[in-house]
């Protein structure tokens, strides 16, 4: 939206201002609302399409992939490949209508100078083995370090140019972040909430969000998890007591074409 002090506007709406010799222009402009109302539990929601953003969490290949972190702890990583067909589905759809879409992805720095003990501990606990930042054996990526291969996006899911990154370095995309000074900047009032580990860093990133009183949904399908059945029960049981709403990818496809 161009702004009147700067003709080249700015990428998105929140972020408008202008300035010349005389004035400066903070009033950012106002967006028409787009009511979307999308069939969800416990209750069917309205949510505004121009202050909603879609954050996807950790769908990198350490989680999703064989020959990453998950796969070379014996772990089967297929559970976290689960999001991958839907959103590939729902993303464009989002974007099309003019939904950010946020990727929130652990990676941490070489030296691990921002990671504190406890984190350390949580992915090491009994001191051996490989952990954050340490080479696998086999392709010798360095486990969830920023811009390696364990810490990219899935090959299966496309990243646009307009999708906005955010490195995040806890469970929760919001600590020690800029995630959520980027979403108040877009003027966003609803998050979409998907990506792995569906009771883990999707939880703790919705209940932060909740906490800092945006409205949470959680796109169930959308969300995958190597946790037991009962870990993904407890927490869309949650969400839905506490935290917000959960909805699916077919709900907001449905909600969109309307």
């Amino acid at each position: 939206m161009a702004n009147k002090l700067h003709p080249l506007g700015a990428p998105r709406a929140g972020y408008a201002w202008g300035a010349n010799a005389r004035e400066v222009d903070m009033a950012l402009p106002t967006a028409k609302p787009i009511p979307l109302k999308i069939a969800a539990a416990p209750q069917n929601i309205t949510v505004d399409l121009k202050r909603t953003a879609m954050i996807v969490i950790d769908m990198q290949n350490d989680f999703c992939t064989k020959g990453g972190w998950v796969d070379y702890l014996g772990a089967d990583y297929t559970p976290d490949r689960k999001p991958i067909k839907p959103l590939q589905k729902l993303l464009p759809a989002l974007r099309k209508a003019g939904v950010p879409v946020i990727w929130v992805n652990w990676g941490t720095r070489p030296d691990l100078a921002n990671i504190p003990p406890n984190q350390i501990h949580l992915y090491k606990p009994k001191g051996t083995g490989i952990g954050l930042g340490e080479p696998l054996p086999v392709s010798g990526a360095r486990v969830l370090q920023k811009d390696s291969w364990a810490a990219a996006v899935v090959d299966e899911l496309e990243q646009a140019p307009e999708d906005i990154l955010v490195d995040k370095h806890r469970i929760s995309g919001f600590w020690d972040t800029p995630l959520d000074s980027i979403l108040r900047n877009l003027g966003t009032r609803t998050v979409l909430f998907s990506g792995v580990n569906t009771d883990q860093c999707v939880l703790h990133s919705l209940t932060d969000a909740n906490f800092l009183g945006y409205g949470c949904v959680l796109v169930e399908d959308c969300c995958g998890t190597t946790s037991p059945d009962f870990c993904t029960e407890a927490t869309v049981w949650n969400v839905k007591k506490c935290f917000g709403f959960v909805t699916n990818s077919g709900k907001i496809l449905k909600a969109l074409k309307k």
